[in-house]
């Protein structure tokens, strides 16, 4: 879904020309390496866990009784993984490709990717599906790659939105195929669990780059065959 940059300032004249809208674009560094870079300074491990011990204070908990004595290492252990995607490279889970395809010319489609995010704004978990398409140029990428890269960038504070985007824009930057398509369906938990307490809402996003952007009929056969009944 192409995120539209319009001007929003009042008291322009009827006749002045209006700037034409714009897809948004991504800085290559945010899907073509690593988000932490090796020089990067960050707190130690000892300061996160002190971190944590503040926080249980501030809730109300008593840190030292018996329940809670290990919970601060728990807690950075489970960061270091729920967040391992800040110290995995998207670019270079797409670097190796196939070449024989024995001239295949249709998109190749890997549907129902499972994963789990962090909302960056509530840093509570929102979990879903991703479907994937792209049409190849001579060389395709192991399907279990676009499972990793889903995962590398839900693997970071997200918003749903700019991980459609990120991920199509790996994709199309990484293999430069003649189109991707992108649907993410989820479920957040900063909105079923708190807030309006709303359960079961799904949040769709979508995102659609080459032929999949320029041909309505592509974009129309890519939802029919994600939204078609599975088949065993």
């Amino acid at each position: 879904m192409d995120a539209l940059i319009k001007s929003i300032r009042p008291n322009k004249p009827a006749d002045a020309k209006q700037p034409e809208a714009r897809p948004g674009e991504l800085d290559p560094s945010e899907f073509l390496a690593a988000a932490v870079r090796p020089d990067q300074p960050r707190p130690s491990r000892s300061e996160a866990e002190a971190a944590v011990h503040v926080l249980l204070n501030y809730i109300g908990e008593n840190p030292s009784r018996e329940g809670l004595l290990d919970t601060p290492r728990r807690v950075v252990e489970a960061f270091d993984e729920l967040y391992q995607g800040y110290h995995q490279c998207p670019a270079q889970v797409l670097d190796r490709t196939f070449g024989e395809t024995a001239g295949y010319d249709d998109f190749v489609l890997v549907r129902n990717i499972e994963f789990t995010s962090q909302c960056e704004h509530h840093m509570m978990p929102f979990y879903g599906k991703a479907h994937i398409a792209y049409t190849p140029v001579e060389r395709v990428v192991g399907l279990s790659k676009l499972a990793r890269l889903t995962d590398i960038f839900a693997r970071r504070l997200q918003t749903q939105e700019h991980l459609t985007a990120q991920i199509a824009a790996a994709i199309d930057e990484i293999l430069k195929p003649r189109g991707v398509a992108i649907l993410i369906e989820a479920e957040h938990t900063c909105m079923s669990v708190r807030g309006v307490a709303k359960h079961g809402a799904t949040t769709f996003t979508s995102r659609f780059t080459g032929m999949f952007r320029d041909n309505p009929a592509e974009q129309s056969r890519f939802l029919s065959m994600v939204r078609s009944p599975q088949r065993y």
